[in-house]
């Protein structure tokens, strides 16, 4: 007979066994909730930061009108997007040598995004182009109108009226509208390069500028943070010294940047995508069509499926004038009316832009004399459609598919 004195011990033992399981499994509980509730707290800061950020930077441009904000996906319909870069000193945390006391736009590039979303044009403005400046916004009372002028550099312009006066003039100039802009300094561009983790450049003969103080030896190399900036500020140390073969230098990094962001997990990377955006919101002045986290990541997902070939990048055509240059208008004319077309454009095999230097060479002829301009035929997959419109041989320029490399000189010593 069982002993009667063990019985409670038994029952007791058994009731032990689903108490401290519930025990355990309530633990689990709580610990999931607090990591649910942390992380969810995590990304709600995180998203209330960036907003915060884009808002603080947030810039209104003459004739904003209000936009219903997209569903994340990508952006419907056809987009203008002016990236604008400023040489300022103010505000900014790197030492980026003498203080000019200048607020230039050096660098005004015009974004084209097909209505299809099947193509997109980078179109580069040379910053000493002579252009006509319509009456634009005082940006410290937008209720008085600045007088417009002709004849005046265009880089001069984001210090007359701001980045809408920049906007108003490209606009003016191209026939197309621009609901959206975005201003980057010398800060923004490092921090935007880190953010990337570097962009691999090709160099086909040795890059010397004491001016900038860039050096780099011919072949490849990963830049970023201030090195990348020196890259693109570079203009004695490229080509034949021009802006003009600046702005063809300038392209071999642009292109090469597509190429990561398309060939990375960049695009579905949770981490690097908030990198990114974190950058660019702290470094950037959005306008306010622009000013929205999910407009910015909707036109982002418009952009993903564009194939490399058809993500063309050239220059506005422009002839000497001067100590300038201005608009070439009848090869400017087939550019944009091509471009608003949404038409495949067709580069010229043999480009002869404004100056004879060459900033850029294709890679597989890096090891050879580069031809004027420093560009070769667009690969046959950009030139497969019969919608295709030959583009003059003054539009000098590349595809993001050809992988082309910055040609060095001897201009840049001091």
């Amino acid at each position: 007979m069982a002993d009667p004195r063990r019985s409670p011990l038994a029952r007791h033992g058994r009731l032990a066994s689903p108490g401290l399981a519930i025990a355990v499994v309530r633990v689990i509980a709580i610990g999931l909730c607090v990591v649910v509730v942390a992380g969810l707290s995590l990304a709600a800061i995180a998203f209330n930061r960036l907003d915060g950020n884009v808002q603080a930077r947030a810039t209104a441009l003459p004739g904003d009108q209000p936009t219903d904000i997209p569903e994340i996906g990508a952006y419907s319909g056809t987009v203008n997007m002016l990236l604008v870069g400023s040489d300022t000193r103010n505000g900014q945390k790197g030492h980026y040598g003498a203080n000019p006391g200048s607020t230039l736009n050096d660098v005004n590039i015009l974004i084209h995004i097909s209505e299809d979303h099947t193509k997109a044009t980078v179109i580069s403005f040379p910053r000493d182009m002579y252009v006509s400046r319509p009456s634009c916004a005082n940006p410290e009372d937008t209720k008085q109108q600045l007088p417009g002028a002709t004849g005046v550099k265009i880089n001069s312009v984001l210090e007359y009226g701001g980045l809408g006066c920049v906007r108003d003039t490209v606009a003016d100039l191209t026939g197309m509208k621009i609901p959206f802009a975005a201003l980057i300094t010398f800060d923004g561009v490092v921090e935007m390069s880190n953010a990337v983790g570097g962009v691999p450049v090709c160099v086909a003969k040795r890059i010397d500028d004491d001016y900038t103080g860039l050096h780099l030896s011919a072949g490849e190399h990963t830049l970023e943070g201030v090195t990348a900036l020196k890259f693109l500020r570079t203009r004695h140390g490229v080509g034949d010294g021009s802006d003009l073969t600046r702005i063809s230098s300038q392209q071999v990094f642009l292109s090469s940047l597509v190429r990561k962001m398309k060939s990375s997990s960049t695009l579905t990377d949770v981490t690097k995508l908030y990198g990114l955006a974190s950058a660019a919101t702290e470094s950037m002045s959005l306008s306010s069509g622009l000013a929205n986290i999910d407009t910015m990541v909707s036109i982002g997902r418009g952009v993903a499926s564009i194939p490399l070939a058809q993500f063309v990048l050239v220059q506005y055509p422009t002839q000497l004038y001067a100590d300038g240059v201005v608009p070439n208008e009848k090869p400017a004319a087939t550019l944009m009316a091509a471009v608003k077309a949404d038409k495949t454009l067709k580069l010229a095999k043999k480009q002869t832009g404004a100056t004879d230097g060459a900033g850029s060479v294709t890679r597989g002829d890096a090891t050879s004399s580069p031809s004027p301009s420093g560009t070769s035929s667009p690969s046959p997959s950009a030139t497969s459609s019969g919608d295709a419109v030959d583009l003059p041989s003054t539009v000098v320029g590349q595809t993001v598919e050809q992988e082309t490399c910055s040609v060095g000189n001897d201009l840049g010593r001091r």
